[in-house]
């Protein structure tokens, strides 16, 4: 239990400090991503309005595992579709304190083939 604490900690930190730099304009905004054990959930954020553009998670997708980098993979080129429908070509990349590896680092470079410059 309290290792779980102590990551879950570490975790919040790193976010905080990512989320100091990184900020989602009308021009460029965030792209967010957050992943739990299951699923793993992305969405194009205007911070400054408020208002999220376009999001994707492996909750609405088809059946299949979701937990994986496939799965991720396939959420990057369909957070592209709709960041690309909605008029958005440029974002921030926001992880959110995960580290750039695995269904992480998947989804991103999904979503550069898919057209999202990062």
């Amino acid at each position: 239990m309290d290792r779980q604490v102590n990551k879950t900690k570490k975790r919040d930190r790193r976010r905080v400090r990512i989320r100091r730099k990184v900020v989602g304009t009308p021009a460029r905004p965030r792209l967010a991503v957050f992943k739990s054990l299951k699923h793993i959930y992305v969405q194009v954020i205007d911070d400054l309005a408020g208002h999220t553009l376009a999001s994707a998670s492996t909750r609405n997708s088809d059946g299949g595992k979701s937990g994986n980098a496939a799965a991720a993979a396939q959420i990057g080129t369909q957070i592209a579709e709709r960041a690309k429908a909605a008029g958005v070509s440029q974002v921030v990349f926001d992880r959110a304190g995960f580290r750039y590896h695995g269904r992480i680092k998947a989804l991103a470079d999904a979503a550069r083939k898919g057209g999202l410059e990062f």
